[in-house]
Order: C-alpha cells, then sequence, then structure tokens
C-alpha cells in the first residue's frame, strides 16, 4: 500500500471526528496496514511538532504559520522513512480554524494551505469533512462534556483575536458555518480528494461506512 495520509475534520465539536478516526486506524490495522494515529491532543507531544507547542506555549497563545508547515513536513517525512502505510489524523490539516482563531484572513490561510500541499508531497492526501449543523454539534458536544463545557469553549474563542466577536453559543455556530465555507472553498482548491460525509441523522457506525465507501477509491481498498 502506498503511504497516505488521511485528515478526519469537521463542521464543529461533537461532530464525531475522534470516533472515525479510531474507527478508520481500526480498519486499516486489521487489513495488515501499519498505521500511524494521530490523534488531536497529538499536536503537542509529537517530537515533529515540538517547535508548535513551544511556541503555542510561549506567550502568544498562537503558532507561526510557517512552524506548522514544517512541523507536518517533519512528521510526513519521517512516517514515509519509517514505512508507515496510512497516517489517520485528527484535526491536522489544514488547520483553518487555528488559523481563523489567530486573525489571519483568508488569502494568508490560502497560502499557508498551499505550502501544506507542498510540504506533504509526495504523499497523496484525503480529507474527511464530517458536516453537521453547527448548532446541532454544540448541543451535542454540550451533551457529552456538560454544562461548563459552553463556557470554556466560548471563551476559549473570545479570548482569541479573529473570534473575538463569538460571545455565545448561538454566536458560536454562526461563526462555524462561515468557517466550514472557508474551509471547503480553500479545500477545493487543492489536489487533496475531499470525502465529505453528513452526519446529521447517521449513527457512528453509519458515518464510518459512508467514509469508508469514500475512501476505497483514494486508497485502493
Amino acid at each position: 500500500m502506498t503511504a497516505h495520509l488521511i485528515s478526519v475534520i469537521g463542521s464543529s465539536p461533537g461532530v464525531g471526528k475522534s470516533t472515525l478516526c479510531g474507527a478508520l486506524a481500526r480498519q486499516y490495522r486489521d487489513a495488515g496496514a501499519r498505521v500511524d494515529h494521530f490523534e488531536e491532543a497529538d499536536i503537542l507531544t509529537r517530537p515533529a511538532f515540538a517547535p508548535v507547542a513551544d511556541e503555542f506555549a510561549g506567550g502568544t497563545g498562537s503558532v507561526r504559520p510557517e512552524t506548522l508547515v514544517e512541523a507536518v513536513r517533519t512528521y510526513v517525512s519521517q512516517a514515509r522513512a519509517e514505512g508507515v502505510d496510512v497516517l489517520v489524523t485528527d484535526a491536522l490539516i489544514p488547520f483553518v480554524p487555528s488559523l481563523v482563531a489567530w486573525g489571519h484572513e483568508e488569502a494568508a490561510i490560502s497560502a499557508v494551505v498551499r505550502d501544506l500541499v507542498t510540504a506533504v508531497e509526495p504523499t497523496p492526501v484525503t480529507v474527511v469533512y464530517l458536516r453537521d449543523d453547527p448548532d446541532v454539534g454544540l448541543r451535542r458536544a454540550l451533551e457529552r462534556e456538560g454544562p461548563e463545557w459552553a463556557d470554556w469553549y466560548v471563551g476559549r474563542l473570545a479570548g482569541s483575536p479573529g473570534t473575538r466577536s463569538v460571545t455565545s453559543l448561538a454566536a458560536a455556530a454562526e461563526h462555524l458555518r462561515r468557517e466550514a465555507e472557508l474551509t471547503l472553498r480553500l479545500l477545493a482548491a487543492t489536489p487533496w480528494t475531499v470525502v465529505a460525509v453528513d452526519v446529521a441523522g447517521r449513527s457512528a457506525a453509519e458515518v464510518e461506512e459512508c467514509a469508508r465507501r469514500g475512501l476505497a477509491g483514494p486508497l485502493g481498498a
């Protein structure tokens, strides 16, 4: 199997990214592939992303785009060198939510995405985009995490320069809708394969099956 990077991203918290990543990693391992499962929190602990963690903890609460790009380049290059067949990553690229929160405009974010395209070459990339109504996704996250989560999430957005206008869950939902449009617009300009999966009304198993069907062509499975 040719090395392949799968990035699972979503339109809102609670949309099922981590669940799908775990299921895909198990599927490819069971099929005999050598899999690296990059969980969302790994960005602060993986050696390739040490410069990202250092910058983020350095007091500004943000990371330079070139640091992100170089960390991805290092990570993917190391995975290829180690013979990894499939990289299953939870929200690794294209980093649109973080870049928006840090105050970057669309032109600058588009340039970062172009740099990421070059950074991962020649590894093929498939982005699985889980799509749901942000209001529903936020309610799902609130039910899962508890009532304190809403204040934490809104506070995190309101504390970042690019999302200071978000002061309620309703405002967060509207922000996420605009962010989803931006993400899909930027992805459409890349050579990457994009598999969009609507999660509304679907169980985790049904979402997994839809994603698996979408991935069958790109991975030759």
